[in-house]
This record gives structure tokens, sequence and C-alpha cells, in this order.
């Protein structure tokens, strides 16, 4: 029997997949017949955000890299991390993605690029200090499975009418502010329902895209698990880089915050950042599941 089958497919998490990208869908649907009801030019908008959003999606790894320092590396300069992503990848049926080193005591990991084949897998030297060569495998499994997941694409495509909203909001707000559309009579009211609109649809899509988020990086978990067949060294892992962050200045931290939805683990101390906002399921509910996968795996 396979380790997929082993392990089993999170149906739960799936429905919960499912539910949120068909609410951001209704939502989305509902917003597009506000605009054409009142007549606004929605095309030129759409046109305006694609172009944000494409520049973002088509640039987003070199963006990254950038922000966070990152350098690619050759396999003679780091064999063993080079060794362990190449045997992952060719596992997990992808072809072997760029990587990328980032001197910072932070102990963390990311992925980005368009998919499989623009990918960059990068870690910090902190992760690699930090964590054995087993947890260090889990952990780029897990990485490894958002670029098989193409995470970075489906997160864009599901922000694109948040996008719309918020440059809306924005429009709007600057256009009130100059008495742009206080004279209309007979643009006002659709002027006001569009701004509330946009409003209501950049609200509740926040929150549905954060909720995807964390439903996708449950499901990096899950594929890391099948890729390594080791759950628990992911657990490990993931309770190691946590407990980390405490010794970590609190300026280092916040110098990488833009960051946190890219990691394995969010750059942030405790758990005083509200689950509902974050990007990241809390850590004890990501070790229980795993710990549960394991269980499975050993027959218990």
């Amino acid at each position: 029997m396979s380790r997929r089958e082993l392990i089993g497919r999170d149906w739960e998490l799936t429905i919960r997949m499912s539910l949120t990208m068909f609410l951001l869908a209704v939502l989305y649907l509902g917003f597009m017949a506000v605009l054409f009801t009142v007549g606004l030019d929605f095309i030129s908008i759409a046109i305006i955000a694609g172009i944000m959003l494409g520049v973002q999606f088509f640039l987003s790894d070199k963006l990254v890299l950038m922000s966070m320092g990152a350098k690619e590396t050759k396999a003679e300069e780091y064999p063993k991390l080079h060794g362990i992503i190449e045997r992952l990848a060719l596992t997990a049926g992808l072809p072997k993605p760029k990587i990328a080193v980032v001197q910072s005591d932070i102990p963390n990991a990311f992925a980005t690029g368009r998919g499989p084949s623009s990918a960059v897998v990068a870690v910090t030297t902190g992760i690699m200090q930090r964590l054995n060569d087993r947890e260090l495998e889990a952990v780029l499994g897990h990485e490894l499975t958002h670029v098989k997941n193409r995470d970075v694409a489906v997160i864009t495509l599901a922000s694109f009418f948040a996008t719309v909203a918020s440059m809306l909001m924005q429009w709007l707000a600057w256009g009130s502010m100059f008495g742009g559309y206080g004279r209309r009579r007979d643009g006002g009211g659709s002027i006001m329902l569009v701004y509330l609109a946009s409003i209501l649809v950049w609200i509740i899509s926040f929150f549905l895209i954060r909720a995807l988020s964390r439903y996708r990086e449950y499901a990096a978990d899950l594929g890391g698990a099948v890729i390594t067949g080791a759950p628990s060294h992911l657990a490990s892992a993931l309770m190691k880089i946590s407990s980390g962050m405490h010794r970590i200045p609190q300026e280092d931290l916040r110098r990488v915050e833009s960051m946190n939805a890219f990691f394995v683990v969010p750059a942030l101390t405790g758990e005083s950042f509200m689950e509902l906002i974050s990007t990241h399921p809390p850590i004890a509910k990501r070790v229980e599941r795993l710990t549960r996968m394991q269980a499975r795996l050993e027959g218990r």
C-alpha cells in the first residue's frame, strides 16, 4: 500500500477548500452584477487589475527573493541541500527547482514561482543550523508541495476581484473627496452603491482568501508527509522553528513581516495574532494533524 493510501485523503480539508473557492466565486459574481447594473466600465478596471496582478504573478519570484536577500546557489556550494531537494523533487514528480539561501538567523523556508518550471525553493542559514537532516527534508517536502499545487497561482487568481474592489474603494474615495460625485444627481446613488459593494467585497474576500491560504498550508503539510513518509519529522521541525522565533530580535522579525504568507511558519512570536486573519494555521493544530498521519502510517 502506498503512503498516500496509508495516510489517506483529508476530505474535510478538501471540502473546506472547495467551499471557500465557491463562496469567493459567488461573492465575485455578485460584485460583477452590481458593477454591470450601475453601468460601470468594468472592462477597463479589470484590465488594469489584471495588469497589476500579472506583473505580481510573473515577477513574484524575483521580488520575493530580492526582498529577502536570497542568493541562488550551486550544488557545489550546498551539496547536502541540493541533494535533499533533488531527491524529493524526483519523488514528487517535479523538475528540480532553483535553490536559494538567505543569510539570516530566522529559521524558515519558502517556495515561490509561477509553477514547477519556474519554482525557487529558499532556506535560511538559521533553519539549516537548527534542524537535523530529516526535519529539514520534511520542511522542504512541504515547500515542494506548494510548488506542485501551484499555490502562488491559486492565491493570485483568488485575489483578482479583491484587487478590483480595493482599486474602486480608493478611486471612489478620492473622487468623493474632491467633489467628483456629489453634483451628479443621476449617478450619486449608483456611485455610493458601488463604493459600499467594493468595501463589502474587499472585507469578505480578505477573510476568505486568508482561510484559503490556511487550508493550502494544511494541504502542503499533507503533501510533504506523503513525499517524505515522515509526518512526525515535519511536526518536530514546526515546533523547533516556532520555538526558535522567541530567540530572534523583534526588529529582525518586523523586517521580514511582509514575507509571512510565504514562510513555512510565520515570523511571529507566540499566538498573539488572531487565527481568523492569519495566513497560517496555529502550530498546535498542524502538529496534531501530522501526529494523526504518523499514527495511520504506523497502523495505530
